[in-house]
Order: C-alpha cells, then structure tokens, then sequence
C-alpha cells in the first residue's frame, strides 16, 4: 500500500472565511462607538484646557489693567482691536499673531466641525459673554462684558472689575455656537444649521467663568433655561433680567 502524501495545511472554506468577516464585522460595530465616545472625551478634555489657558491669559489681563478686554477697543488705546486681540496680546503675551491663529492651538475647539455652506468665513470657535441675556445691538445697556459704549466717539471703554458682582458665577467665554465672536442665548432647535453644536461635547457646553474657573453645563441649561440660576450667570450684576429676554 502506497504511502498518503501528507495533505497541506488546510485552507480556509467560503463559509468559514464568511463567518470570520461577520464576527470581524460584529466586533467593529461593538467598538465603534466606544472608540468614538473615547475620542469625543478626549477632545472634551483639550477643549476644556484650552480655556483654562484662556482664563490664566483673562487674570493676566485683570491684574494688568483692573478690567475686561472690550468688544472693541479704539486704536488709540494701549490695547486697541477686539477682544481676542487684547486678550491674546495683553493676557498670553503674545505680540506677533499669526494670521490663521483664530483656527489654531488653544483658539481652536478639536471636536466642532462647521457647515461650509453656512459659515464661508473665518470661524470663531470660542466667544464672549459681551450682552449677557440681552440681544446682540443694544450696546447701550449690554449686561456682559461688551464694555460701557460712547454713543459720541462710537468706542468702548472696559468693564471695570468690581463691576462684575459675582465672578466665580458670571460667564466669560464659551464655545461658539454659531461661529462667531459672541456668546450668547440661541434657540437650541436653530443650531443645527450651523454644524455639530448639539453634539460636539455630548450636549454639553465648555464655558470660562470670570474668576478663571471652568464648567460643562448642559446646553439647555445654558441656552434656553429662564431659571433666575442659569440666567444670573450672564449678567454682571448677577441679576436675572428675565424681563430683558
């Protein structure tokens, strides 16, 4: 009887090779969301110290010049230019900006994503509480920290500090939610537009308070609760103003 030649390792059937790429399928779809919850907390997190950064640079302002950077300050000031401007040169040291320094390093939030279409200008990924509860235009009796408008010389003077009644519960920065330079009250259902607002921070919100300090409320919270607790933290004189909404 002749010898059985020894048979070479075994290949894989269709069927098995089937069934491995369903339980290779099966176990990405598991991971998926794991690795993207990761991810998002991960840029959560590089958010959130890019504004306590901000606010190390916002007490350096303070202890320099005894008030706030102004939406805009006139180009005879020491610190003239908006608010980013001063805070970046005064409160960061920083006396040569780049030009696409607005989409960079700390100014930069790494989880929004914007709506080209919508947004077809440079973005602002963090803004400023400079109306408090008010609408944006009524520079004359702004609640945040806008800066005390001259109706004759069109300019701003700061915020002085002691203004601010309540700094560990007033709002400074925040993210942006529409791209622009100024925080304030939306209407969360008209965010959408704009780009992943809703979503970026698993519907939270990173915000800088005035004393330095940061919090992730919820964006409800932030943005459409009329509770004298989430309004007061707009306005400087922590007052709610409901009757300003």
């Amino acid at each position: 009887m002749k010898n059985q030649q020894p048979r070479g390792a075994s290949a894989f059937t269709l069927t098995e090779l089937l069934v491995v790429i369903a339980i290779i399928a099966i176990l990405a779809a598991l991971l998926f969301p794991a690795i993207n919850r990761a991810k998002g907390r991960t840029q959560q997190i590089q958010c959130v110290n890019n504004l306590r950064q901000l606010g190390v640079g916002l007490s350096v302002f303070l202890a320099n010049n005894h008030g706030y950077p102004s939406m805009s300050a006139p180009a005879n000031d020491d610190y003239p230019g908006t608010w980013i401007g001063q805070l970046t040169h005064e409160g960061l040291g920083v006396s040569q900006l780049d030009k696409n320094y607005l989409t960079t390093g700390i100014w930069r939030c790494p989880s929004a994503k914007w709506n080209s279409r919508l947004v077809d200008y440079i973005p602002c990924y963090y803004s400023y509480n400079t109306y408090g509860v008010l609408r944006v235009g009524n520079r004359t009796n702004a609640l945040g920290l806008l800066g005390h408008y001259s109706e004759s010389s069109h300019t701003f003077t700061r915020i002085n500090e002691s203004e601010v009644t309540n700094p560990t519960d007033m709002m400074a920065i925040g993210d942006s939610f529409d791209a622009g330079v100024d925080f304030m009250r939306f209407a969360l259902t008209g965010l959408e537009r704009y780009g992943n607002t809703l979503s970026r921070h698993q519907g939270r919100a990173n915000v800088l308070f005035c004393d330095g300090h940061v919090e992730s409320p919820k964006l409800k919270f932030v943005l459409e609760d009329t509770s004298d607790q989430a309004l007061v933290r707009w306005n400087r004189d922590h007052l709610p103003h409901r009757d300003r909404l």
